[in-house]
C-alpha cells in the first residue's frame, strides 16, 4: 500500500511537471511575441513619431520591448526550475509571475483611465500639426509622418477632410489650389488634391481616431 501511494506521489510529481512545462512554453512564446511586435512598431511605424505631441508611440514600442524581454527571461528561469526542480527557482519564478501579474493590473488601470484623455490630446495635436506645420519650413518630417499616416490608414485629416481648410499650407499659393493634400487622395497623382470629392479623396475614416485606436490596442496587447 505504502509502495502504491509513493508510485502515485511520483505519478502526480511527473504530471505537474510536465503541465507547468507546458504553460511555461505558452508564456514564453507569449512574450517573445510581444517583444517581436514592440521591435516592428520601432522598425516599421516609426514614421508616425513626427505627428504626436509626446513620446508615446516609441514608449509604448520600448515598454513592449521591455515586457516581452521581461517575460521570456522568467519562462527561460521556469524552464530551469523545471528540469532542475529547485526549489529556490520555483519560487523565484512564482516570484516574478506575481510581480509580472502586478505590473499588468496597474497598467490596465492606468491605460483605462487614461485612454480617453491620451485619445483627445492626440486627435487636437495633429489637427495643429495639419493647420500649422504641414509643408512648411523645416518640418520634412512631420510632413513625411502625416502623407504616411493618410495613405496608410486611408484617412484624410484628424477629424476629417474639413481639417484642411484652415492649414496654412493649404491657403498659401503653394498649394496651387489644392483643397487637401495628394496623399487624401484614393489614387496619389500631381494635383488631385484639387478635387476634394468623395470619390477622389477618403473623407470617411478619421487619422486621429485610427491613431489613438492603434496606440490602445498595443496597450491591449502588453496587458493580454
Amino acid at each position: 500500500m505504502a509502495h502504491y501511494k509513493v508510485d502515485q506521489d511520483d505519478w502526480l510529481t511527473i504530471y505537474l511537471k510536465y503541465l507547468l512545462a507546458v504553460f511555461n512554453f505558452f508564456f514564453w512564446m507569449g512574450g517573445a511575441a510581444v517583444m517581436a511586435v514592440g521591435v516592428w512598431t520601432l522598425v516599421e511605424k516609426s514614421g508616425y513619431l513626427g505627428v504626436l505631441a509626446s513620446s508615446t508611440f516609441a514608449a509604448s514600442a520600448y515598454i513592449l520591448i521591455f515586457a516581452g524581454t521581461l517575460v521570456m527571461v522568467t519562462g527561460f528561469l521556469g524552464f530551469g526550475a523545471v528540469i532542475r526542480e529547485d526549489r529556490s527557482c520555483l519560487s523565484a519564478y512564482f516570484c516574478l509571475l506575481l510581480a509580472i501579474f502586478l505590473v499588468e493590473l496597474v497598467a490596465g488601470v492606468l491605460a483605462h483611465v487614461y485612454y480617453q484623455r491620451l485619445s483627445e490630446e492626440l486627435r487636437q495635436h495633429l489637427t495643429r500639426t495639419l493647420a500649422q506645420n504641414y509643408r512648411q519650413p523645416g518640418a520634412a518630417e512631420i510632413t513625411a509622418s502625416v502623407d504616411r499616416l493618410q495613405q496608410d490608414f486611408r484617412c484624410c485629416g484628424s477629424n476629417s477632410s474639413a481639417d484642411w481648410q484652415h492649414s496654412t499650407y493649404i491657403l498659401s499659393p503653394e498649394a496651387e489650389g489644392r483643397r487637401v493634400p495628394d496623399s487624401c487622395c484614393k489614387t496619389v497623382v500631381a494635383r488631385c488634391g484639387q478635387r476634394a470629392h468623395p470619390s477622389n479623396i477618403y473623407k470617411v475614416e478619421i487619422c486621429g481616431m485610427i491613431l489613438t485606436c492603434c496606440l490602445h490596442r498595443r496597450v491591449q496587447l502588453h496587458l493580454y
